[in-house]
């Protein structure tokens, strides 16, 4: 396992995300394939868990807690984060989730805790001083239940240097959406760059964007495979970001044993691309922006008023795009009419929850329109 330095912690360089565990055909968190997946990770090398209050509808942090607790604590890091994304200025009440946290992951404290989902309008809550939330944290901080602090950014270039003038310097560390297709479709160059100019150290989410970049049209593969036979398509975005010097954490939301451990071949050795990889991996991503640029995280179903599962309909967008489009009818047609993109209203509650900014409303309308 590849290590970094990090203050007074020595990190895995790939860490286990927790948003994507897997689970049982009711679609409950198979708790016994997860302690399974975090026995291996650490007896391998990876130290550092990352979870999220929403996260599997609140349970990723108890599971995950309940898993690690069988283990010393000094044996792994973990993360979580404040969800003022899931809350008005008037509801913020970040002292009743930090505590409500700290028990449900069964901890006395926090070695990473961030802001989640910074954004053009969620830092207007976290800088408001009348809320105190950044000041809360602190305090939390000075009393040993938070070791580092840190948040996690999906506003643009701008937005986010906007919250780093006002508060970098209590910042330790910044997590971005960043992989190759990013690099240039969401200016995670630009991002990047940022932070590290600001001398923040720079985590990782979505380094193969929700598994899109796991599996890319057949030509590209091919191209790839031409190139490491024996690598796996997911490894080449890891290793694009081995490449970077200020990444200092990659999370990967590992769902199943298989994906852990490519993973952690992937990470067995400093490997990272070449120059000529590196063009070659821009080109594959120019070719895929013409897709919606969804990542499943399922932000956006929350106050659905139709209870449409919206990333199930994106995913069937672009693969009608795609020249063989046969299978996405055959699954749009099996849909009850209560699921079906038609009955969208519109109110676009799911866009203002959506961290990659997709206007859901409007590709909904035309994904009916497309099948209408």
């Amino acid at each position: 396992m590849i290590f970094n330095d990090f203050q007074d912690k020595k990190l895995s360089l790939l860490g286990f995300g927790t948003m994507r565990l897997p689970v049982n055909a009711e679609g409950i968190i198979d708790e016994a394939q997860v302690a399974e997946m975090t026995d291996y990770a650490l007896e391998h090398g990876i130290n550092y868990f990352d979870t999220a209050y929403p996260y599997h509808n609140g349970e990723s942090e108890r599971v995950i807690g309940r898993v690690l607790s069988a283990h010393p604590r000094d044996s792994y890091y973990l993360a979580t984060k404040y969800p003022g994304q899931r809350f008005s200025a008037e509801e913020q009440n970040p002292a009743k989730i930090f505590e409500e946290q700290l028990e449900k992951c069964g901890v006395d404290y926090f070695d990473f805790y961030l802001l989640h989902n910074v954004n053009e309008k969620t830092m207007k809550i976290y800088l408001d001083p009348n809320l105190g939330i950044i000041d809360y944290f602190m305090e939390q901080k000075k009393k040993g239940r938070i070791k580092h602090f840190g948040f996690s950014c999906h506003a643009r270039t701008k937005g986010l240097r906007e919250f780093l003038d006002a508060c970098a310097d209590v910042m330790d560390f910044g997590q971005l959406q960043l992989n190759y297709l990013d690099w240039t479709l969401q200016d995670a160059k630009g991002k990047y760059e940022l932070l590290s100019k600001k001398g923040i150290p720079v985590w990782v989410m979505e380094p193969v964007r929700g598994g899109k970049l796991a599996q890319l049209p057949e030509a590209d593969e091919a191209a790839l495979k031409a190139l490491r036979p024996e690598d796996s398509i997911a490894s080449w975005g890891f290793r694009f970001l081995q490449g970077l010097p200020n990444v200092k954490m990659i999370l990967s939301g590992m769902s199943n044993m298989a994906q852990m451990q490519d993973n952690i071949k992937t990470f067995s050795e400093y490997t990272p691309l070449s120059d000529g990889d590196v063009n070659l991996l821009l080109q594959i991503a120019e070719g895929l922006k013409s897709s919606v640029p969804c990542t499943a995280c399922r932000y956006c179903c929350d106050d659905c008023p139709m209870k449409l599962d919206i990333p199930m309909l994106l995913g069937l967008y672009n693969e009608l795009r795609t020249p063989s489009a046969a299978d996405a009818l055959r699954r749009l047609n099996d849909l009850d009419e209560i699921a079906m993109p038609d009955i969208c209203v519109g109110c676009g509650k799911c866009s203002t929850h959506c961290p990659q900014n997709i206007d859901i409303p409007a590709v909904l309308k035309d994904l009916a329109k497309h099948l209408a």
